[in-house]
């Protein structure tokens, strides 16, 4: 089994012949049985010849299909072994053919049928109207009549219609769809705007500079056609199986003809020929691996697509959404001098509620993630491109871009310094017009990607690429985490489009997006794998595979089940066809008449059936089973991370006012760090020494947890170091001059190392938890 194009762009669905040929060629295999245990033998004889008669004209139309194609396949073995049955009363053998034929040609079917809406995504989301303004008139046109130099009106939450330059104000653009990435940007007067992006702000109006035809989202749609049509098809498993065997069964049943005199010898030979373990034991491996990969949430169109995916050997990603979260999400909260960062946070949460700016969205769950209380906002006025000012608590305060007046300030310059370093986005906080606090967003790397790039190494996976349409600096650090073999930054969809194409005629290549921008690129590559529970649709239906949960490592569960289920297929069709060559020679001598060769043949496709059964297993090698303790273990400390990650940055918080001078404020300070070391994050990690580590030994492996063990050690030492320097300090009234320099070695060194042991501790163990709940960075935020 298998589809010739599954997931691919096809002129047409394929007509309803296949599925509806199984039902019948079914329901008179299954008339005939129960007419034959009525002891009816003439009616169930009839039954099983009207199955195999009405098989035999589609299946002649197959062949000549394929013929035509220059491709010969088990079609041709199929026919003759259904025209041989009834020629020597084998009726039963010729259903059994018919049905076995039928059906996978309706799986085929089916799958094509799907593949045929690859790019209805894609047209229905583009625009077919624009709003184009004459003078103080503003009229609807079908977008075709669009000309270069219309002026046109964009609306709030519509689509680009074409490419065009910003003619009137400041456009704030949610370019996602065509560049993956989730912050808005914004467009002064005269910058370019590409079509299929949407209007995330007010009203603007656009200077047309091409027409729809000319412009970027049909360039994609017209990428996406080609993609499909330049792919060759999927040779199927059987297929390449029946190159040598469809003529070695043809010489075979002549030569016993011609040696004995007798058709029947030859018949009796080709029906112990009929492919049916290649027609069953490879499509029920092909089928039980799709259906092991949909339960662990991946959807794969097609048996084609399965062989395709477990032989790969290069893989393509997007950077958002696939190897990142998608969204933003704030990592850090800086409080000016004097000021608190947990109050900021909450002024600014209380702000953004009523906000539908995606970096609003995440400053609120941030809040509500840390259990803050806010605030109704009253007076709420949001400027695109400025930000949102509302009152909260008897202040104006607003939360958005940076007063002119402030950049001077020396704190100010050091926020805009650590962003630019560490490629975060800022919004300012201010009240009464006075910055007092800014809030670092980034999209962070999804937990379990480093894990997973491990394993797709592991499963045969040689060059790994990423291609993405943001700078070159945020995906330089990814890059170096993930240990990628080369990046591509600044893509557009054409970009990804011809890299894709280019490793794909190298060799086998998986290509994994989720985006709009990623559909061509999906199309291209020999197998396409689409984000699809967060991901837009247009990238779902132009992949082979979708990811139906969003997490990314099922890909690498997926690419085990395609080379698990592909062994177990090649295993069955061989051991079955080796057993049908010997049948076929002892029928070749006459010691093996038909119907006891039909018999016999039944015998073997039992056995590979069986034998293929076991691909809905899935490869024993690979599953690591967790005891539910574990689990439950893994979820708790996962959750008493995220509650810790932002305790532990009251120690660069000490270590910071230490640096502006040993006076009390810096003592409270240290005595906080201290409490939080002793009260929190000790316990903490003595809870996962004592409880967690045990309990990953056996399925780990004793030797995956001594150097955590080592860590923790080194935390306790840190920790025990700092109470040291506090008891001294308290003793003599204040923090003496010769402490400062390892108090600061000791708090810097203690965060740092705290922050990297949770990130070690999430990418190889909390990965492990069948569904990590607990984790606040993956929960699915509502579309904007």
């Amino acid at each position: 089994m298998g589809s010739d194009s599954a997931g691919r762009f096809i002129p047409a669905a394929r007509s309803l012949v296949e599925p509806i040929l199984a039902v019948f060629t079914f329901a008179a295999l299954a008339a005939g049985g129960v007419a034959w245990l009525a002891s009816w033998r003439q009616v169930a004889d009839g039954c099983w010849m009207a199955g195999t008669a009405v098989a035999i004209a589609p299946a002649s139309v197959w062949v000549v299909s394929g013929l035509r194609r220059k491709r010969g396949g088990v079609d041709i073995i199929a026919v003759l072994s259904l025209v041989g049955s009834l020629l020597v009363g084998e009726y039963l053998a010729g259903a059994l053919i018919a049905v076995m034929l039928a059906s996978g040609r309706a799986l085929d079917s089916a799958a094509e049928r799907r593949a045929a809406h690859d790019l209805r995504a894609l047209l229905e989301r583009a625009p077919r109207f624009a709003r184009r303004r004459t003078g103080t008139q503003v009229t609807t046109i079908p977008l075709a009549d669009v000309s270069v130099g219309d002026t046109l009106i964009v609306g709030p939450g519509e689509v680009v219609p074409v490419d065009g330059r910003i003619a009137d104000a400041v456009a704030v653009l949610d370019e996602s769809a065509l560049t993956g990435e989730s912050m808005h940007v914004e467009r002064g007067i005269g910058e370019p705007v590409r079509s299929g992006v949407i209007n995330a702000g007010s009203p603007f109006e656009l200077a047309a500079t091409a027409t729809a035809d000319q412009s970027t989202y049909a360039g994609i749609v017209r990428l996406a056609q080609q993609a499909g049509a330049d792919t060759a098809p999927v040779v199927r498993l059987a297929d390449r199986f029946a190159t040598w065997f469809l003529p070695a069964a043809l010489i075979l049943a002549a030569a016993a003809w011609l040696a004995s005199g007798s058709a029947v010898r030859a018949v009796a030979v080709l029906v112990v020929a009929t492919p049916c373990p290649l027609l069953l034991a490879a499509p029920v491996a092909i089928v039980s691996g799709l259906s092991r990969a949909s339960r662990d949430g991946v959807v794969i169109r097609g048996g084609g697509v399965l062989e395709n995916l477990g032989r790969a050997k290069t893989l393509v990603m997007d950077k958002t959404g696939t190897l990142t979260v998608g969204r933003p999400t704030v990592v850090d909260v800086v409080a000016a001098p004097g000021c608190d960062a947990t109050s900021l946070l909450r002024l600014a949460a209380s702000v953004d509620q009523l906000s539908p700016h995606v970096m609003a969205e995440a400053i609120v769950t941030e809040a509500l993630s840390r259990g803050l209380r806010l605030s109704l906002p009253a007076d709420v006025l949001e400027q695109p491109g400025s930000g949102v000012t509302a009152t909260v608590d008897g202040c104006r305060v607003s939360v958005g871009q940076l007063p002119a007046d402030a950049m001077t300030a020396p704190w100010t310059r050091t926020v805009l310094n650590r962003a630019r370093l560490d490629s975060s986005a800022i919004a300012w906080v201010c009240i009464e017009n006075r910055a007092v606090g800014a809030v670092f967003l980034r999209d962070p790397l999804r937990r379990e990607a480093p894990r997973t790039v491990r394993r797709l190494r592991e499963a045969g996976l040689n060059r790994l690429i990423m291609l993405t349409g943001d700078r070159f600096e945020p995906t330089r650090d990814i890059a170096a985490v993930l240990g990628l073999d080369e990046v591509f930054a600044e893509q557009a969809p054409a970009d990804k489009y011809a890299a894709v194409r280019a490793e794909s005629e190298r060799a086998p290549t998986v290509m994994v997006g989720d985006g709009v921008n990623d559909a061509p690129a999906l199309a291209a590559a020999t197998v396409g794998v689409a984000m699809g529970a967060r991901g837009a649709t247009a990238s779902s239906e132009a992949a082979d595979v979708v990811l139906t949960t969003d997490r990314i490592d099922r890909l690498a569960d997926a690419m085990d089940t395609a080379r698990w289920s592909r062994r177990i297929a090649v295993q069955s069709a061989v051991i079955g066809m080796t057993l049908s060559v010997l049948a076929m020679g002892i029928a070749a001598l006459g010691w093996l008449p038909p119907a006891a060769g039909a018999l016999l043949q039944e015998g073997i496709d039992v056995a590979v059936i069986i034998n293929a059964l076991r691909a809905l297993r899935g490869n024993p090698a690979t599953e690591l089973p967790l005891a539910t303790g574990t689990e439950e273990l893994l979820q708790r400390f996962s959750a008493e991370h995220d509650e810790l990650r932002d305790a532990i940055g009251l120690l660069r918080d000490s270590a910071d006012r230490l640096v502006a001078g040993p006076d009390a404020v810096a003592l409270e300070s240290l005595a906080a760090a201290h409490a939080v070391l002793i009260d929190r994050v000790l316990p903490h990690e003595l809870a996962e020494e004592t409880q967690l580590y045990p309990a990953l030994a056996k399925p780990l492996g004793s030797e995956a947890t001594p150097t955590m063990s080592r860590t923790h050690a080194e935390i306790r030492r840190l920790s025990d170091r700092i109470g040291t320097h506090l008891a001294i300090a308290q003793a003599q009234g204040r923090i003496q001059p010769d402490q400062v320099d390892d108090l600061l070695a000791c708090l810097y060194g203690l965060y740092t190392l705290l922050r990297l042991h949770f990130v070690q501790e999430e990418e190889n163990y909390f990965v492990l938890a069948a569904e990590d709940k607990t984790n606040r960075h993956e929960k699915p935020c509502p579309a904007r």
